[in-house]
């Protein structure tokens, strides 16, 4: 998945195509990262009407923090079809609306403990942006999974200070939708407020605050109320959709960019972190994890408890492209500095075999890569154009995040 909550957080950056399965990239190595302009004031304005447009089509499939799109929603205890929508359409204004209060900037207070994260995807020129909150002093990030998939460099921004850090994966689980980052090299950074009773109800008012449109600047402030409770749904993106569920719905105003950012209830204390909303329509239906949920995540993954559902640390990494039309893996080329380059795996090759398991299809490589880590020696085998069958013993590299 790639931000969307708020659709999922959309990038300034141009994209590029999403990666194939097993750690192989198509194109070269990305630019020298361009942070985004210096904070300045802003409010969402006319450029809501380019976000949801952009989803696919400015920053490119699989591009992270792209608008999630909602196609259907459903509580528990029955299912109720929401429309199919696509994009966010603007009023005659050039507004999105909904029954809330139009977005503001946010204040001072609301912006303590957040984050910008400014993402390059892939190994090209592609990039995305989204929101995360400051969980301890040293630089824990909360985020969600989307704002970073498919990144092979992650910039964080404290949005207060408009300092920026260097950013380490140390975990996260797609299945929830949850990341944590640690920033390098931080300490004594405002945290935010936490609210884990769970005591949410229907009608309380809320806001959301986050990096809307990816921008920077000032953060902004959907105000709105919770709409219900412990909602399933299947959040669409370009890369494919994830079934999503215990979710607090609510009618603020979060658009691209929101996404990991923080629902604080009327006091300031965070309830959940955006995640996800319909787009395509004046009137937008906004999704958040709660914030107890996903802490139970996190904790779990900054102890290093490996579950069925989460990974741990840096994705392994091949470094080969496969060719998208055949079903065998086909060598298409290599990533520059990566275990398969290093190997000389030419173009026209066909990987047979990994740590003596036979390999028949891309899936099966991807399979059989993500079960090691970045540091692994494995053994390789592949059979080049003219036949010839060659072994190497290779050692993998971490790659994008999964």
């Amino acid at each position: 998945m790639s931000d969307q909550t708020t659709p999922r957080s959309d990038g300034q950056y141009p994209a590029v195509p999403p990666p194939p399965p097993h750690g192989a990239v198509p194109p070269p190595p990305p630019p020298a990262f361009t942070p985004p302009p210096a904070r300045a004031n802003h409010r969402r304005g006319l450029a809501i009407a380019a976000v949801g447009v952009g989803a696919a089509l400015l920053f490119g499939a699989g591009s992270a923090g792209l608008t999630y799109a909602i196609t259907e929603a459903h509580a528990n205890s029955g299912t109720t079809a929401a429309p199919g929508i696509t994009e966010l359409v603007p009023n005659d204004q050039g507004q999105t609306q909904n029954a809330s209060s139009p977005a503001t900037d946010a204040t001072e207070e609301q912006e303590a403990g957040l984050v910008y994260i400014n993402t390059v995807v892939g190994y090209g020129d592609g990039g995305g942006a989204g929101t995360g909150m400051i969980l301890t002093k040293n630089g824990t990030i909360l985020t969600n999974h989307h704002v970073i998939e498919g990144a092979t460099k992650i910039e964080v921004e404290v949005v207060s200070t408009g300092e920026t850090y260097q950013a380490d994966v140390v975990g996260y689980d797609a299945t929830a939708d949850v990341a944590v980052l640690q920033l390098q090299d931080a300490s004594n950074l405002t945290t935010v407020s936490l609210d884990t009773a769970q005591d949410v109800a229907v009608g309380d008012a809320i806001t959301a605050v986050g990096n809307a449109n990816g921008d920077g600047g000032a953060a902004s402030a959907a105000a709105g109320v919770v709409t219900d409770l412990d909602q399933s749904i299947t959040a669409q993106s370009s890369t494919g959709s994830e079934e999503l569920a215990g979710l607090i719905e609510v009618d603020a105003d979060v658009v691209g960019g929101d996404s990991g950012g923080a629902l604080y209830d009327e006091d300031g204390d965070v309830i959940g972190m955006t995640t996800a909303a319909s787009s395509g329509q004046q009137d937008i239906v906004g999704y958040a994890v709660p914030i107890r949920d996903a802490l139970t995540v996190a904790k779990k993954i900054v102890a290093g408890t490996e579950t069925e559902t989460n990974h741990l640390g840096d994705s392994a990494f091949l470094g080969v492209q496969l060719d998208p039309q055949s079903q065998t893996p086909l060598v298409a080329g290599t990533i520059e500095d990566t275990a398969a380059a290093e190997a000389q795996i030419a173009a026209g090759s066909t990987i047979t075999s990994f740590e003596g398991t036979p390999v028949n299809t891309p899936d099966e490589l991807s399979g059989l890569i993500a079960e090691h880590a970045p540091g692994d020696s494995v053994t390789l085998t592949w059979v080049d154009g003219s036949g010839a069958e060659h072994t190497a013993t290779v050692t993998l590299k971490a790659g994008p995040v999964g």
